[in-house]
């Protein structure tokens, strides 16, 4: 193995590590469209999916079959039909529909089971468990337009879900649903990774879509070329469904966007809309800060506050590689320890992406903003001033008439946020004292 391998994939995994401790133990519900299987996605799919669940994930999975469908109605020469963006299920289509989940059922259950060596499913046991898991309604007539026997959901058995969930199992659901008397629904994928995630209460409802996400803020700035929004408030999304017509097609904005909207409202923290097309998108979407496709979320994930005993482990991994390659000063386990109530932290789904220390000086009415750190995988999002804002009003509350920092490297960044460059003479008396001359770092004040 290489030694740049190694100084790769130690820090990623690493870096990895504390999503994996996060997610253990949560509750996924995962929507995957027909297409991405008709387009051979199946097989990534199934091996990213088993390595979630080794590492302590549940997992429902309910898979789509529109263009399966559409396939069998092509053969036996019967063209689809559509109204208000679902199939009119005819008993012909029905039929379709019934073929189509069966094969896809069998194919799932296949890729599940492969084991080969020197693959990632080497060694994975996965047991697939499927049953008859929702009741459902008939759509009736909207409109004038007859659904036949396309449904709705009525009813998610989610404890017979819960009960395979806990032994073990990955939980595969098809977009069909029985009445009381015995009757078949055809339903949307949608529909029924939404309503098992709200009956589940599940962490996360994942869409494995067309869609390479949602683009809902206007681009404001040239270095903003990102296009899609990866975290986008569930108010945001509100009042962009509100603007938009009805979704009928996959490729409209609000086709799984409104689906996103209704499982947060019902208690579902978080929802994504991914790309299949990107290979490994759901293992990038959860185990990376910002992920690949877009995120509905019910509330700010983002946490700006002070830190506490328990963050001393998160700000000494924040600021290690800074004081490694010079940037910082090295600070002891016992210093930050000692000064942890001087310490603000941006905090993202229990990681701590930025820090930053005020130590004041109330005889001179100035405060040293020292340790301010943002890891590279935020930098560029604003946790710099986030912390820099909070370090100011904290440096107000206690009276303090100024801020001052010593950097070596980053002296541009403080400029643009109003400080000025001054002697290291100006500095109080007793931070003068323990001012390194041999570092050499430039002062940089900021009167409040």
């Amino acid at each position: 193995m290489s030694t740049v391998f190694n100084f790769t994939f130690v820090p990623w995994f690493r870096a990895v590590a504390p999503y994996i401790h996060m997610h253990r133990g949560k509750t996924f519900v995962v929507g995957v469209v027909g297409e991405a299987i008709a387009a051979g996605k199946l097989g990534s799919i199934a091996t990213d999916l088993a390595l979630i669940q080794s590492m302590g994930v549940q997992i429902v999975l309910v898979h789509g079959f529109r263009p399966q469908v559409n396939e069998q109605l092509k053969a036996k020469g019967h063209e689809p039909q559509y109204s208000h963006g679902l199939r009119i299920t005819d008993a012909v289509a029905l039929d379709c529909a019934q073929e189509a989940a069966g094969q896809l059922r069998y194919e799932i259950e296949a890729a599940f089971s492969q084991g080969l060596p020197n693959t990632p499913m080497a060694g994975s046991k996965v047991r697939v468990i499927s049953g008859n898991f929702l009741t459902a309604r008939p759509m009736g007539i909207i409109d004038g337009v007859d659904f036949k026997s396309t449904g709705m959901v009525r009813k998610v058995d989610v404890a017979g879900i819960r009960d395979s969930l806990n032994q073990g199992a990955l939980v595969l659901i098809s977009p069909f649903g029985f009445s009381p008397t015995g009757e078949a629904f055809n339903l949307s994928m949608e529909e029924v990774a939404t309503s098992v995630a709200m009956g589940l209460q599940a962490d996360k409802l994942i869409f494995l879509t067309e869609r390479p996400g949602i683009r809902v803020r206007p681009l404001e700035a040239e270095a903003d070329d990102n296009p899609i929004d990866t975290e986008i408030p569930l108010a945001e999304a509100r009042a962009l469904m509100a603007r938009l017509p009805r979704p009928e097609q996959p490729a409209d904005v609000g086709y799984y966007l409104r689906h996103c909207v209704t499982a947060c409202e019902h208690g579902v923290e978080r929802s994504h809309i991914l790309p299949f097309a990107v290979d490994g998108s759901v293992l990038l979407e959860i185990y990376m800060h910002d992920g690949i496709g877009s995120m509905v979320v019910d509330e700010k994930l983002e946490s700006l506050r002070e830190a506490t005993d328990d963050d001393v482990a998160g700000i000494l991994q924040l600021i290690e590689p800074f004081e490694k390659d010079g940037t910082l000063v090295k600070r002891s386990r016992t210093e930050i320890e000692r000064d942890i109530g001087n310490y603000t932290i941006v905090e993202h789904d229990g990681v701590i992406f930025a820090c930053a220390a005020l130590y004041p000086y109330p005889e001179a009415k100035t405060g040293e903003m020292a340790a301010v750190t943002v890891s590279p995988q935020s930098q560029g999002q604003g946790d710099g001033e986030k912390v820099l804002k909070r370090i100011e009003q904290r440096a107000r509350a206690d009276g303090l008439e100024s801020i001052f920092v010593l950097t070596t490297r980053t002296m541009h960044w403080f400029l643009k946020r109003g400080f000025q460059q001054v002697d290291p003479e100006w500095l109080p008396e007793a931070r003068k004292r323990k001012y390194n001359w041999d570092r050499k770092s430039q002062v940089l004040v900021k009167k409040l």
